[in-house]
């Protein structure tokens, strides 16, 4: 058994019981209530801003403020119904087990289902810059691509220089290329989340957490029910899923496999990322489990190295989304070759950065094991 590493500066009580979870739950309920509400009167108004738009190239008739509030609203939802569930299935031996076995679920598909669209808009964001830094050249769709001042290249790297030419021709095409299937891919999210709100399963979903608001099926012994031994299983759960990653490979700047994997005609997903991506939602679990200890209206006190940790593995999760989207839409039939080099370069890019969030995460884990007792 792995052992346990408690967080220095979280020092709940030690007789924290099921109501305690009682409070939580209604008190997440109630902020799910309250984004819904904001969502509706917003209009549930488009989820992002494409970054066209951002960019300067132009506009999508929505005002900013209700974008923005209609955004806010989005997060609010999928972050109440995340701790919800995420809590639900941590101390799940302490909440009635077929109401609790229904519900998460439903918050799951909710949650993944208002997240996409912002999913897309991000990967596209940062896959457009990626190739403006890579190329030196401005590729947002719709302007003008031209070199950009990105540093000396005097006649002593001429190699350097040619690479960069031939990434700046491609770069265009490549760019526009991702932006038609990203942003036809946040289109159909944005439909199928506006589809999912109006629905009768979005409708029941909301009718359980406004009774959840007010009432919680806790089970006979919640009441008296210390969270304690629960909270450091997911914790234990957290470290044992840390030992197994292959740490040694991220010491290394950079791992040959990934890029290699990522061009092959497999579009399966890389085999070394699904760990780091399961280690990331345990980390997820852990931290809900502790502000379910400090109970709610109580602000749990944050370890800024499992932050660092937990946002090492967010850059983790989205660079290798973006590279998964670099590779497929380089398997596009009947591109240039100038742009089928572009966005192989983009892929190793994200792939680079990949291995530079697994090598965060590990320095900073050592760290944070090596000063708690």
């Amino acid at each position: 058994m792995a052992q346990r590493h408690p967080d220095p500066t979280d020092t709940p009580p030690l007789t924290v019981t099921g109501d305690a979870l009682a409070g939580y739950l209604r008190a997440q309920a109630t902020e799910f209530l309250r984004a819904l509400r904001l969502h509706r009167e917003t209009g549930g108004q488009s989820g992002s801003t494409p970054a066209r738009a951002r960019a300067g190239g132009g506009g999508t008739g929505v005002g900013p403020n209700g974008a923005e509030a209609s955004v806010d609203a989005a997060r609010a939802l999928r972050r109440s119904a995340r701790r919800i569930s995420g809590s639900l299935h941590t101390f799940r031996p302490l909440v009635d087990p077929d109401w609790s076995e229904e519900m998460r679920p439903e918050l799951a598909w909710l949650s993944g289902t208002l997240g996409l669209e912002h999913a897309y808009e991000a990967r596209l964001e940062r896959l457009l810059l990626a190739l403006q830094r890579l190329s030196g050249a401005v590729v947002f769709p719709g302007r003008t691509v031209t070199p950009a001042a990105v540093g000396p290249s005097g006649p002593d790297r001429p190699t350097a220089t040619a690479e960069r030419s031939a990434l700046t021709v491609g770069a265009a095409k490549a760019g526009a290329l991702l932006e038609r299937q990203l942003t036809l891919a946040r289109t159909r999210a944005h439909s199928t989340a506006l589809q999912a709100l109006g629905s009768s399963r979005f409708h029941a979903v909301a009718d359980k957490v406004a009774l959840l608001a007010s009432e919680v099926p806790l089970a006979p012994a919640a009441p008296t029910t210390a969270l304690h031994t629960l909270a450091a299983a997911a914790e234990e759960r957290l470290t044992d899923a840390v030992a197994a990653l292959p740490l040694v490979t991220a010491g290394h700047p950079y791992n040959a496999e990934a890029l290699v994997h990522g061009l092959s005609p497999d579009p399966s997903p890389h085999a070394q990322d699904g760990p780091w991506h399961q280690v990331r939602l345990l980390l997820r679990l852990h931290r809900y489990a502790h502000e379910v200890l400090h109970g709610p209206g109580t602000a749990a006190p944050v370890d800024v190295r499992l932050l660092t940790a937990g946002q090492a593995l967010n850059r983790h999760r989205d660079a290798s989304e973006a590279a998964a989207a670099a590779a497929q839409a380089a398997r596009t039939p009947r591109i240039t070759p100038a742009t089928a080099y572009a966005l192989g370069v983009l892929h190793a890019d994200q792939r680079h950065e990949v291995e530079a969030s697994r090598f965060t995460f590990q320095r900073t884990w050592q760290n944070h094991t090596a000063t708690t007792p």
